[in-house]
Formats: structure tokens, sequence, C-alpha cells
């Protein structure tokens, strides 16, 4: 049986600073055609761990293989630009001197009279063929992101490393341009890993999502897993507002506003955080004053007033507190729904989408 080896394979990379670990055993593999996204807040260690993978930098343990074939370990380190690894950055970094077609060429040997063919191919696909003798000043910002892309791909790398490349783009532009790049990086079936701070960038664009912290990957795997099963608390919180009620755990149970939750495995007294996004609360009208509260499968809803309500363009931003235990909480509701401070309101959940975590 035939083994596949994984384009792009990191394995245990471990870089420190000054004594201080900046990326702490980092492990993962990407397949050729597939995009990766190396998600975290800034200093995290993704741009590290791209450089490393560059070979611009050198980690202090582990290693690399690109199809199988060692790229770095203890002993070895084979250079950059025997890689066959591309490189795009967040500043496009065109050479000003240049125009387009030799932007394109620069990467590959003969230049462009030697690469006529393959230059005017990738210009057709990022639709920059009007612009081949221009040069970057006469360019957009998407123009010019456009052109980066097409010389990063001229040499037909194994790999590409794109660290933060659409953060420099108008936000109006910015999805469009995304969408464009992703359909020619799939098309050359090359292995990507983004590097981004931004949730959103990672949902739109990866196959898997590597998310960072403190210089380790703490979780990893297909977006849709990420957004619906996070490790934790700051992993929930890191793709979307929440809201957290906290409690103790008697007896195998936690006590909220919305009636007991289930933490089996967790001692008497320990503290517990249950994780609600705000599109999962559900509103009902107090249309009795202090009447029973309501009850479902769900389980008991909660009393809260109206504090501020906010419309947003697509939804409505209402803030709550409740009546019991003081709590704020935050709730979206579709289209234009405004109601005035002081409002009384029943808060129902949705217990599917609800996370118990360890506090």
């Amino acid at each position: 049986m035939v083994t596949i080896s994984p384009r792009l394979d990191v394995d245990r990379l471990t870089r420190a600073f000054d004594g201080a670990p900046v990326v702490d055993n980092v492990s993962f593999r990407i397949e050729a055609g597939q995009v990766a996204c190396l998600l975290g807040p800034s200093g995290c260690g993704k741009s590290t761990t791209l450089r490393i993978i560059a070979g611009v930098d050198v980690q202090d343990s582990g290693r690399i293989l690109v199809d199988g074939q060692l790229i770095c370990d203890a002993r070895t380190h084979v250079p950059p630009e025997q890689r066959a690894i591309g490189l795009m950055f967040q500043d496009f970094a065109l050479f000003p001197h240049l125009p387009v077609r030799e932007n394109v060429a620069f990467g590959l040997a003969g230049g462009f009279r030697a690469n006529r063919e393959r230059v005017a191919e990738l210009l057709d696909r990022v639709r920059m063929t009007a612009h081949i003798d221009s040069y970057p000043h006469e360019l957009s910002g998407g123009e010019q992101q456009r052109v980066a892309l097409a010389r990063a791909l001229a040499p037909r790398p194994r790999v590409l490393l794109m660290d933060e490349p659409f953060s420099g783009l108008d936000e109006r532009l910015r999805d469009g341009i995304r969408d464009e790049t992703l359909a020619l990086l799939k098309e050359e079936g090359t292995a990507v890993l983004l590097v981004t701070h931004e949730p959103h960038e990672a949902m739109r664009m990866a196959d898997q999502i590597l998310l960072m912290r403190d210089g380790r990957i703490v979780q990893q795997g297909a977006p849709y897993n990420l957004y619906n099963a996070p490790v934790d608390r700051q992993a929930a919180a890191f793709f979307s507002d929440i809201n957290v009620l906290t409690g103790r755990v008697r007896g195998a149970l936690t006590e909220t506003p919305f009636g007991e939750f289930l933490t089996p495995g967790l001692p008497d007294g320990a503290p517990v955080e249950i994780v609600i996004r705000p599109q999962h609360l559900k509103i009902d009208f107090d249309r009795a004053g202090q009447g029973p509260s309501p009850t479902s499968e769900n389980g008991t809803a909660a009393r809260a007033k109206v504090s501020r309500a906010r419309y947003l363009g697509r939804e409505s931003l209402v803030e709550f507190v409740t009546d019991h235990g003081g709590i704020a909480l935050n709730a979206t509701v579709p289209g234009v729904f405004l109601p005035p401070a002081g409002t009384a309101m029943w808060l129902m959940l949705r217990r599917d989408r609800v996370f118990v975590f360890p506090g």
C-alpha cells in the first residue's frame, strides 16, 4: 500500500527567545490543494512559525518536511530559495522600478523573456492582462494584491505562505479578492498556510483552522468544528461575542437563572463557566408582568429587563440585565428590534448550543 506524504508536515516545532517559548511544540499537516489558517491574536507565535517554515528563522527543535522530503531539523537547513515554498506578505513587496510583467517573472529563471507564456497565463487568471506594462504605483491596492499573488505562484511553489495578505485592502474589496484568491489557489493545487488574526477570514477561506495561543496550537480542525465545539471559553470567544454565566457544582449540577445544567465529572464546589452566544438567546415579552416563568424542553426562562438596544445593520443587539443576580446578557435578533430600556422580557436558550467549561 502506497502512503502519500502530506504536502507540508510540521513536526514538534519549538522556538524560544531569551528563554521564553514563542513557538511551543507545534505540529500540523497540510495536504496539496488545502488551505490552512494559522489563527490567533497578535504575539501568539504565528509569524515566527511562518518564518521558520520559510527558512528565514531557525527552530530550536523539531522538523519540517515538504512532500516527505526533510527541509530542516536539528542538523539540516535547506536554504529558503531551495524549499519550493512561496511567500506573500501584507505589503505585497512589489518592486517599484519594474513593470507588472517583470514583477511576476522576477523569481523565474530567464525572467520575462523566457517565461512569457507563464506570466501571460497568470495575469489572465488574476484579470490583470491589461496592466502588463503598468508600474506598481499606477495600480490600486487590490490590483497590486493580484500581481503579488501571480508573482508568488509563478514558480509553481509546492507550499505558499501568506502573512496577513489582505489586511492592507479596503474592507469593501476584501471579501471579493479573498474569494478570487482562494479559487486560483485551489486551481493551482498549492498547499497554503495563511496567517491571520481575523476569525472571519479564517472561516471564509480555510479547509482547516489551527487556533494558536501563547505559542501552542490549542485546537485544530474544520471551521465548523472549531465554531461549534470550542475547546474552552477563550476559543469560543475568539469566533464571536459570548455571554458567560458562572456558578459552582452541587451534586453534578450547576444552578443558573435558566435552571440547572449538568456538569458531571467535576467535584462539588468547582467553578463552572456556561457560555452562550448572543444569537442563541431567544426573547419573549413578559406580557403578564411578573407572571410565572415559561418553561420548555430547553429549561426555564430567565426574566430580564432591557438596558439598551441598537440596530447594527443586518441585526439588532439587545442588552439585558437579569432580575435574578443582575447578570448582563446580550442577545442578537435579525432585522430591526429596538425595545425601549426597562422593557421586561423572558430570555430562553437552546441547551444544545450552550458550552459548559470548568471555571
